[in-house]
């Protein structure tokens, strides 16, 4: 994406389908970051926002509240085990994850405010590693593979 275009809501969309198809599909988080990664404007937390929603909808879809929580303990090991965090990037990971659960609960987290002092470009590629996780973890709790949580969450996407 060029760095003078603005996401627009097509963008938005064409990001929430590829993480819910490529998950559908089986694809691997590196291989969606790579699909992901054109539409992300230099200095932008896009589509950092849209993915988390997504997580957002997998809480939500997976029944998780306050009665019944989804325990975020091991969350990176159990449903990222593609992954290896270190240092600063397991906060960073929390941030993300912390920012689902708060945009499910109604909140809306300051992101600008929070990335401006990572001094890096990376705040969408954390918010990937949040849905991915959110996702798996939604499919786990129901019992059902990730494959359905993707579907049914497209198609409330409309």
């Amino acid at each position: 994406m060029p760095a003078t275009k603005q996401p627009t809501a097509q963008d938005a969309a064409t990001a929430r389908r590829i993480l819910l198809d490529g998950m559908a599909r089986d694809t691997g988080v590196f291989e969606l970051a790579g699909e992901l990664a054109p539409l992300h404007p230099r200095h932008n937390t896009f589509p950092g926002e849209v993915l988390l929603q997504v997580a957002a909808d997998a809480l939500e879809w997976c029944g998780a509240s306050r009665a019944e929580p989804l325990a975020l303990e091991g969350m990176p090991e159990q449903f990222l085990p593609e992954c290896a965090f270190r240092g600063r990037e397991n906060k960073k990971l929390q941030f993300a994850v912390l920012v689902a659960a708060a945009l499910r609960g109604g909140a809306d987290p300051d992101l600008l405010g929070e990335v401006t002092w990572w001094q890096t470009d990376d705040f969408w590629q954390y918010a990937l590693y949040a849905a991915v996780a959110y996702i798996r973890a939604a499919a786990s709790r129901v019992g059902v593979p990730a494959r359905r949580v993707c579907e049914e969450l497209a198609q409330r996407a409309g």
